[in-house]
């Protein structure tokens, strides 16, 4: 039977994170239209909770005209992770507040890994936490590092993904023969970490390369490599090599 108490938990996960996801698409969504780029409305696309993965495979949006310039190009592929982290670290930072730090028992959980974001905010929330004691995560501050890691995981610099326009975006043709080795990195980083190996299949089907702009020549503004710089940032902040590290040492 479904408690009160179990709804109020539930929303206190799904809220923070769906509102994380939905500013990352509407991020893009208002770079595209600001570029007079077609696109569809931001979609969320549901999936089975299944414990630690959320209801959720995240929220996409469809492009309908190709990118004018690297620019636009730039402005659409890091607007979603940028504006997206923006609600992400303080909801990770009110959760951390929520959490509790409690002395490790031995009881059966959920490991989660950490990014260097995480660990920076965790310490200053909650202060270097003792040997033998465990953070409780508050749902609050699950949907946080959700959002970061659904973060990082966009960036991954390949194909249409937004790691892929903006590495396009900087780079130009240059970068697709270093696209086209990423999936074979995943492979790689599976042997270490749960997850990569579905990563690399999904890169190895839909593809590494990258369509380009209508007037590739123009070139990019130090704005926009600015812009890319932090999306770079973002992603090694948010990097986490093994995110569910059941069963390994």
């Amino acid at each position: 039977m479904v408690r009160p108490a179990d709804l109020l938990l539930g929303l206190m996960f799904n809220v923070p994170l769906l509102s994380i996801l939905g500013v990352h698409e509407m991020g893009h969504y208002t770079a595209a239209r600001r570029h007079r780029v077609r696109v569809s409305p931001p979609y969320f696309i549901p999936f089975l909770p299944i414990p630690p993965l959320p209801g959720t495979m995240g929220a996409l949006i469809r492009l309908k005209s190709p990118f004018p310039d690297r620019n636009a190009l730039m402005d659409i592929g890091a607007a979603g992770p940028l504006a997206g982290a923006v609600v992400a670290i303080p909801v990770l930072i009110a959760g951390l507040a929520l959490s509790e730090v409690r002395r490790a028992t031995g009881a059966l959980g959920v490991p989660l890994g950490e990014s260097l974001l995480f660990k920076l905010l965790s310490r200053i929330v909650l202060g270097e936490i003792p040997a033998g004691y465990d953070v409780i995560l508050h749902p609050v501050a699950y949907a946080g590092w959700l959002g970061m890691y659904i973060t990082m995981l966009n960036l991954i610099p390949a194909g249409q993904l937004d790691g892929g326009h903006v590495a396009f975006a900087l780079f130009g043709e240059r970068f697709s023969e270093v696209a086209r080795l990423i999936p074979y990195a995943l492979l790689l980083m599976g042997l270490a970490g749960n997850g990569w190996f579905v990563w690399a299949a999904l890169l190895f089907v839909m593809g590494t390369g990258h369509p380009r702009p209508v007037f590739e020549e123009v070139p990019l503004t130090p704005a926009r490599r600015a812009f890319g710089a932090a999306a770079c940032l973002l992603f090694l902040l948010c990097f986490t090599l093994n995110p569910f590290p059941i069963g390994r040492g």
